[in-house]
């Protein structure tokens, strides 16, 4: 039986800003690395949509959580290398506080469940 509310059906793009600076924290990267890098985080499913991703990079640095630079040492076309700032570390760091609550809070349903149904 099919249900209209599945677990976990939300916007997967709930998570896309928290997977971006933890993309960036072990180092600067471009766009499409960063692409590949978010997908092995588990929030989106299929192929990150790149239209989708520049997006949040270009909103991003207009609210200076990275910033962005053109590579023009590489060879070949130019391309936009972001990183991550001191704001968008302090904005993972509440993204990683809101996770552990929620971590937290579903841990203990579950536990209350097995404790019920045991």
């Amino acid at each position: 039986m099919a249900h209209k509310n599945i677990p976990g059906s939300g916007r997967q793009e709930r998570y896309i800003q928290a997977s971006i600076l933890l993309g960036l924290i072990p180092a600067p990267s471009y766009g499409y690395e960063l692409i590949s890098t978010i997908q092995t985080f588990g929030f989106i499913e299929g192929t990150a949509p790149p239209g989708m991703i520049y997006r949040h990079l270009r909103q991003m640095e207009d609210d200076n959580l990275l910033s962005s630079q053109w590579d023009t040492e590489q060879a070949g076309a130019a391309k936009r290398i972001y990183t991550i700032t001191d704001e968008g570390r302090e904005v993972l760091d509440l993204w990683i506080r809101f996770m552990q609550d929620r971590a937290d809070k579903l841990n203990g349903f579950i536990e209350m469940y097995q404790e019920k149904t045991g």
